[in-house]
């Protein structure tokens, strides 16, 4: 029996500067074996953004997906929150 559910992750948008793709930090965190610790650990994934509207800083959702390039799998299913334009604006280089 196979079951349908795809993988799904929440991060934020880091770069989209490639045509109809954008990277999505994912942040988690873990705790250390021997110390106890928690650590954080921060994994990218570029994703399919196919209207080309996410912007750097915004909150996205991404769901897993059939491999579309060499490493993108995965897709934007929505954009949870949009990032201050201001702050977009600082963040770019002069």
């Amino acid at each position: 029996m196979k079951t349908d559910i795809q993988k799904t992750k929440i991060g934020r948008v880091v770069s989209n500067k490639m045509q109809k793709t954008v990277v999505v930090a994912v942040e988690n965190q873990l705790r250390h074996p021997i110390y106890h610790r928690l650590l954080r650990r921060t994994t990218r994934f570029k994703a399919h953004d196919e209207s080309n509207d996410c912007r750097v800083g915004d909150l996205v959702r991404i769901t897993e997906t059939r491999p579309l390039s060499k490493e993108k799998r995965w897709r934007v299913s929505e954009v949870l929150e949009r990032a201050d334009q201001v702050e977009a604006i600082k963040d770019q280089p002069v």
